[in-house]
């Protein structure tokens, strides 16, 4: 049971004593007012949880010391304390705003119980403060990068609150670049395990020999290297969210180990003997085809129904074209303050360029050509001129030819750009580089193409 700060109030000493004996054995903080003028000048100069309250006390009775501390303190707790014939008095101060009452002569497990029923409550309660406050930020746009007005967000916005307060595993599917660990850190802030930690991890980033020993963590000596133990991402998520990027990307093998380790929540670290427990919420992204990887026997379909109870799509920029002016401002605003640029606007004719462009990279390619616009400009205001690497893209900005097409006539403009630096590209893009290297393949791009 958490501790409480616990103020006293009653006009007879032996009283408070006796209180506040009962109250420091059990672990908490007690403060003592011998009357009401007292307990007020005391949650003046300090916070308490709960006040204990005698009704009967000369000077100001309990039941104005109960008005004034639900004026002044609304979140302080208040128990009033009454003799066993004045109960009309103790239904009264309940509905006055009192959270319960206590009748003399009570016992110390009486009063034990009482008070461990309200630091349930007020636990509950300020969960309850908590979602209002993350509900007013979303309202204001306080997800950073997490924005839009237009009908597919306002789905996705709908989507994150029903699945939030739930633990069901929740598949994020989307193009790269639209924004899908963002929608899980909005679903993680909102959830019951918003305190816990969000551990992300991006399969396909990591060398599938090492992906298991990132998972799972390993012993000491587990293999050539293992000079100490290391925790994996799984164990380190306890109590919070385990987030699987890519998640298309993890072999047949791992999916099996990894499988248990879900149903289960306990598994063994590499090298290791005793099994470790983690309780964590899992939510996996991808922009593969899950349905087409399963039936091509690329994913396991116990692996697949489990990790794909909910799912949550991620428009790509092109179905959400309205949102493009909130976000450019949102970056343009964003970059101009972090490097000191008095950047302020965007000109119609950029504006028309930004919202005509097709956007294969998504909102991470529009934050990229909106960080260079920062750079470039001279005049204060964002321009068409500020807007070349679009201009080189103009199979993509009139709409021509299918999305593929379009892909690959951006993809190789970008290359063209960067000399063919794939590296340089793909940050560009806001792509892996090995993304890149399997798009230019399935293309047949290549420097001499």
């Amino acid at each position: 049971m958490s501790a409480f700060h616990i103020l006293v109030v009653d006009d007879e000493e032996a009283m408070r004593e006796s209180l506040a004996a009962w109250l420091q054995k059990a672990g908490h903080e007690v403060t003592m007012a011998a009357g009401g003028d007292g307990a007020l000048e005391v949650l003046g100069q300090q916070p308490c949880d709960l006040a204990l309250v005698d009704v009967k006390m000369p000077g100001m009775d309990g039941h104005e010391l109960l008005r004034r501390i639900k004026e002044d303190h609304p979140r302080v707790m208040v128990v009033m304390i009454t003799a066993y014939g004045s109960i009309e008095s103790a239904v009264e101060a309940m509905k006055q705003g009192a959270n319960d009452y206590l009748l003399k002569p009570f016992d110390p497990e009486h009063l034990m119980l009482l008070i461990e029923k309200l630091v349930k409550q007020k636990e509950v309660m300020d969960e309850y403060h908590v979602m209002q406050a993350r509900l007013a930020e979303w309202d204001t746009g306080g997800f950073e990068d997490l924005l839009g007005r237009s009908l597919p967000m306002r789905e996705v916005f709908k989507q994150i609150e029903e699945v939030a307060q739930t633990d069901t595993p929740v598949l994020i599917s989307g193009e790269t670049g639209t924004g899908k660990e963002l929608v899980a850190r909005a679903v993680h802030s909102r959830s019951l395990r918003t305190y816990g930690p969000f551990i992300a991890v991006n399969c396909g980033a990591i060398p599938e020999h090492l992906l298991e020993s990132e998972l799972f963590g390993h012993e000491r000596g587990a293999f050539t290297g293992a000079v100490k133990t290391r925790l994996g991402r799984l164990e380190m998520a306890n109590q919070g969210t385990l987030f699987l990027d890519e998640v298309g990307e993890i072999g047949l093998a791992m999916q099996v180990n990894l499988l248990r380790a879900l149903e289960e929540k306990r598994f063994l670290r590499l090298g290791g003997q005793r099994e470790v427990e983690s309780d964590f919420r899992l939510i996996c992204a991808t922009h593969r085809n899950l349905d087409l990887l399963m039936e091509e026997g690329r994913i396991r379909s116990d692996f697949y129904y489990r990790i794909n109870v909910i799912t949550i799509r991620v428009p790509p920029l092109r179905e959400r074209r309205d949102d493009v002016p909130l976000l450019a401002h949102h970056f343009l605003h964003q970059f101009a303050r972090e490097m000191g640029r008095r950047v302020d606007g965007i000109a119609p004719e950029a504006l028309r360029l930004l919202q005509d462009y097709a956007w294969p990279g998504n909102v991470r390619e529009l934050k990229n050509v909106i960080e260079r616009a920062v750079v470039v400009n001279r005049s204060g205001t964002v321009e068409g001129d500020d807007l070349t690497f679009l201009r080189a893209g103009e199979t993509a900005r009139s709409g021509a030819g299918s999305l593929e097409e379009v892909e690959a006539g951006h993809i190789r403009k970008t290359l063209e750009t960067c000399g063919w630096n794939i590296s340089r590209a793909a940050r560009i893009l806001g792509i892996h580089r090995g993304t890149l290297t399997r798009r230019m393949k399935k293309y047949g791009l290549d420097k001499g193409s």
